[in-house]
């Protein structure tokens, strides 16, 4: 008879909110180790499979499958959806769940509620490449450009890693939800000048520090001119910018093969130029040392674009199974699997 356990652990929403609350750095450190691993080729990481939909053009439901190896020995995928009628509906945008494999047997042993888990993954990844690029030195000004949940993190996961800045730029379609993101904001950056600029182009000038997050299909920015010199983009939403405005800058993404497809603005690229050389390394390539921040003397912007690996995913959702394991939390399911 096998004594491998036949029990699954479910945790919710609030188990997961529990066991990231307070937990920022730690967040950051496995997200890097999962990048470095995934660097070193200790990963498998097969491309994400989209279900789309006959009537919507937006809505969408990704699966990211994915195995970690070295210290995390950890298989699994999220199933991740993204509905931007959500927020008429008031709610949020995307939902996801999380199934977590033992190594050794194949079996699932959590379920997690994921949409946390990608968004803090997702920040904490624009943030650790922020604090590469900016080489530890916080911009004075930082600038926003989408005030939806995921800026809300990639600000507080910022602020972790360059903290204090003196000036937030932010910017959204809808004054109403830039109203209610200043005043998030307002609890990151205490004591900082907030301001809503009127277009994105006003935000572009005066931040050398911006982070793209909105729901754009198509990209609708076609000049970085008036960017300072020097500024760093985190192009997190992936189709913000034209494919002009990303083969005249510098550009580093997580995974070239990853980002390289569903329509991003380096898949356009690619499309346009005939081929990836536009692309300077990957940030995993740049945490290993294989490869150097370019210098942006010449007078380049330089763009991050993280498609966005499910490994990160795999480290965060460990991490949180593991910190509930240690406290007793989440709702286990007795028999969940077959037994001989």
């Amino acid at each position: 008879m096998s004594n491998v356990s036949d029990r699954l652990i479910a945790l919710g929403n609030q188990d997961v909110s529990a066991m990231l609350e307070g937990r920022d750095t730690a967040v950051i450190d496995v997200v890097r180790r999962a990048y470095e691993a995934h660097a070193r080729e200790q990963s498998s990481l097969p491309f994400s499979s989209f279900v789309r939909f006959p009537d919507s053009d937006l809505d969408r439901i990704i699966a990211l499958p994915g195995y970690l190896g070295e210290d995390f020995a950890v298989a699994g995928i999220k199933w991740i959806a993204s509905v931007p009628a959500n927020l008429e509906r008031g709610i949020e945008r995307a939902s996801a769940a999380m199934i977590l494999n033992e190594r050794a047997t194949g079996r699932p042993y959590a379920l997690l509620e994921g949409s946390l888990i990608s968004k803090q993954r997702t920040a904490a990844s624009a943030a650790l490449a922020a604090g590469v690029f900016c080489d530890g030195k916080t911009p004075e000004t930082i600038g926003f450009i989408g005030c939806g949940p995921i800026n809300a993190e990639v600000a507080r996961f910022l602020n972790v890693v360059l903290p204090g800045a003196k000036q937030v730029r932010i910017y959204d379609l809808s004054p109403e939800r830039a109203e209610s993101f200043k005043q998030k904001l307002s609890a990151i950056y205490p004591g900082a000048e907030i301001t809503a600029t009127e277009t994105p182009q006003a935000l572009l000038e005066q931040c050398p520090l911006i982070s793209f997050a909105t729901t754009a299909g198509t990209p609708h920015i076609d000049d970085l001119s008036m960017c300072p010199p020097g500024t760093t983009v985190l192009h997190v939403s992936l189709r913000d910018l034209t494919p002009e405005v990303i083969l005249a800058n510098h550009n580093v993404v997580d995974d070239y093969g990853h980002v390289c497809r569903a329509r991003t603005s380096i898949h356009l690229a690619a499309e346009k130029s005939g081929n990836g050389d536009f692309v300077h390394c990957s940030l995993g390539d740049l945490l290993l040392g294989r490869n150097q921040v370019p210098s942006r003397d010449d007078g380049k912007i330089l763009i991050f674009s993280p498609f966005g690996l499910g490994v990160l995913d795999l480290a965060v959702a460990q991490l949180v199974y593991e910190a509930a394991t240690k406290e007793g939390r989440g709702t286990p399911i007795d028999s969940f699997l077959p037994s001989l």
